[in-house]
C-alpha cells in the first residue's frame, strides 16, 4: 500500500513493517503508539525504522495514518500524570495501590 510520510511515498505492507520491527526493542511510550505483534511501539520509533528518516522529518500523525491503513491498532498519547495537590508522593501512591492493612 502506498503511504506518504514526510512528503515521500513508501510502498509498505503489514508484513514488511512486522519484519522491520522484529528484534527492535520498544522505547518508552510518551506519545501515540502502535501495536505490532504483541508489542506497543511509539509511532515516531516505527516511522524512523521503516522510513530510515530522522524523527524530526515526519509527524506522528503521518505514521498513525499509515499504520491504521495497514491494519495496525494505534493508541493516543497516554494521559499526563496529575500534578500539584492531586499528585501523590511515591509512598502515598504505593500505600493506595496496596491498600490499608486489615485491622484486628
Amino acid at each position: 500500500m502506498r503511504c506518504v510520510i514526510a512528503n515521500y511515498a513508501f510502498d509498505l505492507t503489514a508484513n514488511e513493517v512486522k519484519e522491520a520491527m522484529s528484534g527492535v526493542k520498544p522505547e518508552p511510550i510518551t506519545g501515540p503508539s502502535v501495536r505490532i505483534g504483541r508489542r506497543d511501539y511509539p509511532v515516531k520509533q516505527v516511522g524512523a525504522v521503516i522510513t530510515r528518516q530522522d524523527r524530526r522529518d515526519f509527524t506522528a500523525g503521518e505514521v498513525v495514518r499509515a499504520m491504521k491503513r495497514l491494519g495496525f491498532v494505534c493508541a493516543p498519547a497516554p494521559a499526563a500524570a496529575p500534578t500539584g495537590a492531586a499528585a501523590l508522593d511515591p509512598v502515598a501512591a504505593a500505600a493506595a495501590a496496596l491498600g490499608s492493612p486489615a485491622n484486628g
